[in-house]
């Protein structure tokens, strides 16, 4: 526990090196030899508020964004969501002007071409309603999985790659998850809520993979930031996760023989090939 935390609202930044009794921690470290309780950080400690300019009303505003260097990535998800320690980082990565309503993926967000401006102007911020609420020092679940729903609107609107929306599916999809893993199912409408939340991200999940099929026909590599390794590996545990099990196989042939492909993809590729076969002797 932070005995500082809450501290912000007087804005002193809450730290937990400051120790509250020096002298008694360094006697009790001397008398039994008692280890202090490891201290949980709060999500607030590895964000910070970043200025950005939008280039679609001229607006200045802040959006908070991970420090570098401070989190530590944990195991991902077989499909490659990221996990790390303390935070879900998938939450700062979307970048949303409150003024016009341009909302962006942060890889996405400064570029823009002056007819895609044109088309956000008329069919976005023409329409778009500030939404008035308190300010937190984190973002929620609910909060930022509307900004990436705003995201894939804009990204209809300016006639953005398939990629980019698929992308955008995908993280919402991912953001569903980490949303239900949160949620309690100790009530009937708990368990009502929680299993809504898992249906809506199998929809957007079932989006992204069809949107990714789409994009490997007509883009070129890299995608989303993605080799075409990486790119193939998420489609093949896709398509397993929706029973396609040849078009996986497929993928995983093309990740195995891919000499870009690191040697932890290949054997996350080989793990999965172990799970199709089991699936297809069922």
């Amino acid at each position: 526990m932070n005995l500082f935390s809450g501290m912000e609202k007087f804005g002193l930044k809450s730290t937990e090196s400051m120790q509250l009794f020096e002298d008694e921690k360094k006697d009790e470290k001397k008398g039994n030899g008692a280890h202090a309780e490891e201290k949980i950080p709060a999500e607030s400690d590895f964000i910070l508020e970043k200025t950005v300019h939008c280039k679609v009303c001229d607006h200045v505003f802040k959006t908070k964004v991970i420090k570098s260097g401070r989190v530590k990535r944990l195991e991902p998800d077989r499909d490659l969501r990221p996990r790390f320690q303390y935070i879900d980082t998938l939450k700062y990565d979307i970048t949303s002007c409150p003024a016009c309503g341009y909302t962006a993926m942060n890889r996405y967000y400064e570029h823009l071409t002056p007819v895609q401006i044109k088309l956000i102007k008329e069919q976005i911020s023409s329409n778009f309603q500030p939404v008035s609420k308190e300010e937190n020092a984190t973002y929620d679940y609910d909060e930022v999985i509307d900004r990436y729903k705003l995201s894939l609107v804009n990204t209809v609107v300016k006639k953005g790659k398939d990629s980019e929306k698929a992308y955008t599916c995908l993280k919402i999809a991912w953001l569903l998850r980490g949303k239900a893993e949160t949620m309690s199912e100790n009530t009937p409408e708990e368990k009502a809520a929680k299993a809504e939340c898992q249906k809506e991200e199998e929809e957007f999940y079932q989006q992204a993979y069809e949107g990714f099929m789409k994009a490997i026909s007509e883009e070129m590599f890299p995608m989303c930031g993605m080799e075409q390794s990486t790119v193939d590996y998420l489609l093949a545990y896709m398509a397993y996760h929706f029973k396609k099990y040849e078009i996986a196989s497929k993928f995983l042939a093309s990740v195995l023989t891919a000499p870009s492909a690191s040697r932890r993809m290949k054997d996350m590729a080989l793990e999965l090939k172990e799970d199709i076969i089991a699936a297809l002797r069922k």
